[in-house]
């Protein structure tokens, strides 16, 4: 298995983060196991597109909520470094907690 669970959704609240705050967490390795992805289905051109990155952040995102490891963007990331024999990705991380949540 690729990631640690396939999931339908966002389970957390919304973070309301943009796409400069995104871009000020600092990148960090995560596990491909340790991840919960929140899209079932993948556009095959996105995986196949070399260029990807080029309207958006080079890193994938991945909202910590309740001590899961939620794949928010960058599923065809995630599944090229898959594809590639990687175990680790490159993701900003954004810790949401429950007070920041209400």
């Amino acid at each position: 298995m690729i990631f640690k669970r396939v999931g339908e959704g966002r389970p957390y609240p919304a973070h309301g983060l943009s796409s400069s705050a995104w871009a000020a967490l600092p990148p960090r390795q995560v596990r491909l196991s340790d991840l919960v992805t929140t899209k079932d289905t993948l556009q095959l051109a996105a995986l196949l597109d070399e260029d990807s990155t080029f309207y958006g952040d080079l890193f994938a995102h991945v909202v910590l909520w309740r001590g899961e490891l939620y794949l928010e963007d960058g599923l065809h990331r995630a599944l090229r470094a898959a594809l590639q024999q990687r175990h680790v990705l490159h993701a900003r991380v954004h810790q949401l907690t429950e007070a920041a949540a209400t």
